[in-house]
């Protein structure tokens, strides 16, 4: 570990980041923590090609599914590639939205309306529409967001687990039990290097690849259950998706070597929808992933990237004919907080897996066939630690003001209540526009942009405080020091592009450009500021130390009169 994960010295060992978001593991490691998010990932890209090949009515022809199964992964390993180096530059896994499936539902043609969706979004971050947002974001916007992602999510990861809960169960508790308890545990390991030679090192194998670890034990007891014919052999029982047999059609099925080629835009509107909610997420995404990683909060510019190149992914996706856009997944995104790596290499790493597994068949079908229980047990663990991070964030607020209190539990009820009942009722949306009840259903059907919608309008109407809302402490993260402003100054780095951005900065025009990192030109609307909010979001953390400062003279001030 480098001495630039020292800033973790005053949190408790157990919060410490092993590889910051910088640091590059050993080289003969990365490999295996990329193959750990790999398989993360796996249960939501696995379910869009057989959801999407339902609604091409090819349900039953290998051949589509497998064709949908490569180009899913080859495009989950680009986005994450493009996200991780270019976009935001966070730790981050790009996958298969399953936000685009409704609006899917609803056309004939989906080819054209995802490119020209994802144009839009390309938009809204090259035009700086994402950080001008950030002056009205605070805790109680994100952490319903956030923690809505999670919880929307429970019905799916009980259909994984439903099967076989005992499989489940095994998982979540061998992960739990390496990540917390043998979690300092170091296992004696071969080595080699040119100071020692051969020799005997201890390594923390239990800390870093506890969700590899549990899935590789699971798998193999899986395999044991299916030889000895404990787990039914009849595929009409639903512990029958536990055997490691029940998908071995799907590797011999899969093509060699299959490489993504590309092949009317209606429907746009509906698009359109999907993005904006797939949008939304993936802003309350990248500050959970900035949060576990312990890096500063992204800046306008970072979130901008992160919009623009995710929109970017998404038109190559439409393009190659994938049948879906690519968002940012948040299950990875938990794992940080189980392995403590939140390095970059090891997630670009994990995106050039995916791209090997799109591209050669063989490779990618072998993922595939993980039983499903396994992967609901891993999707329980990572999903849950996503609703806690959500949680987390409203540390910044007071949560005994009534007022904050009834904004979190408006913004979570509402948040679950109306995607459950649009799912129920959708023919009780009938606005005479076809177009019309197409976004409602798309846009309120999504938990994390119903919640933080909710949180976002109430936070920014009701009255109170700067300090009471949590917005001083949220921008200024206790910036009031210059050691921690030099510190953060120096942290922000990680946001800037490598060796380029020492060029970028003898340029003044860039700084006009909402994606380049010396961007510090912020949209501003004047109309729209209240009158008891008397400071916008810092880009920097010098603004943050200066808006400190302001806020520290102004209440002397007002204690003087």
């Amino acid at each position: 570990m480098k001495e630039n994960n020292a800033k973790s010295r005053t949190k408790p060992d157990n919060t410490k980041i092993i590889y910051g978001v910088e640091d590059v593991p050993p080289y003969h490691m990365i490999f295996f923590f990329g193959l750990q998010q790999a398989i993360m990932c796996i249960g939501g890209t696995l379910s869009l090609p057989f959801l999407l090949s339902q609604l091409l009515c090819a349900g039953n022809q290998d051949d589509v599914r497998a064709k949908l199964l490569s180009l899913t992964l080859f495009m989950s390993g680009l986005a994450t590639v493009v996200q991780c180096f270019l976009g935001v530059r966070l730790p981050i896994i790009q996958g298969g939205s399953h936000t685009f499936i409704p609006p899917i539902v609803a056309m004939m043609t989906i080819q054209g309306s995802i490119i020209l969706a994802s144009i839009t979004q390309v938009l809204v971050g090259t035009l700086g529409l994402a950080g001008f947002l950030l002056k009205f974001i605070g805790p109680l916007t994100i952490a319903p967001a956030i923690s809505l992602i999670g919880l929307s999510l429970v019905e799916i990861v009980s259909d994984f687990c439903e099967p076989q809960w005992g499989i489940s169960l095994a998982t979540v508790c061998l992960i739990i039990i390496f990540s917390s308890v043998l979690n300092k545990v170091n296992v004696p390991t071969p080595a080699y290097n040119k100071h020692h030679g051969c020799h005997i090192a201890t390594f923390p194998l239990f800390q870093l690849l506890p969700i590899a670890l549990s899935v590789g034990i699971v798998w193999t007891l899986c395999f044991v259950l299916t030889e000895s014919n404990v787990l039914p052999t009849n595929s009409s029982m639903p512990a029958y998706v536990a055997r490691t047999d029940s998908k071995l059609s799907v590797v011999s099925n899969a093509p060699w070597f299959d490489f993504p080629l590309p092949c009317s835009a209606a429907g746009y509107v509906g698009m359109l929808a999907a993005t904006i909610s797939s949008m939304m997420e993936s802003i309350g995404d990248y500050f959970a992933a900035g949060r576990l990683s312990h890096a500063p909060l992204p800046p306008a510019h970072a979130l901008n990237r992160g919009i623009a190149f995710e929109g970017i992914s998404s038109i190559i996706s439409g393009i190659l004919g994938a049948g879906h856009a690519t968002t940012s997944y948040s299950t990875n995104i938990g794992v940080i907080a189980i392995t403590k790596i939140a390095s970059r290499a090891v997630y670009i790493m994990a995106g050039f897996i995916m791209i090997v597994c799109g591209t050669v068949g063989k490779v990618g079908a072998v993922l595939a066939i993980i039983p499903n229980p396994i992967i609901g047990g891993a999707l329980l663990i990572g999903l849950a630690l996503v609703v806690s991070v959500g949680i987390s964030v409203l540390s910044y607020c007071d949560m005994s003001s009534m007022r904050n209190i009834t904004i979190l539990g408006m913004a979570m009820f509402v948040g679950l209540m109306v995607p459950q009942w649009l799912a129920d009722n959708p023919e009780k949306v009938d606005t005479g526009s076809t177009d019309v009840d197409q976004v409602i259903r798309v846009l309120f059907g999504t938990a994390s942009f119903t919640g933080g919608i909710i949180g976002f309008l109430l936070d920014n109407i009701i009255p109170g405080t700067i300090e009471e809302r949590g917005i001083e402490k949220w921008t200024c993260k206790a910036s009031d020091t210059e050691e921690f402003t030099q510190c953060s100054e120096e942290e922000l780095k990680l946001y800037e592009y490598p060796i380029v951005t020492r060029y970028i900065r003898k340029i003044n025009v860039c700084s006009y450009f909402p994606l380049s990192p010396t961007f510090n030109k912020t949209i501003d609307c004047k109309c729209c500021q209240r009158k008891d909010r008397e400071y916008s979001l810092p880009d920097s953390p010098k603004e943050a130390f200066e808006l400190s400062v302001t806020i520290n003279d102004d209440s002397g001030k007002g204690d003087q009169k």
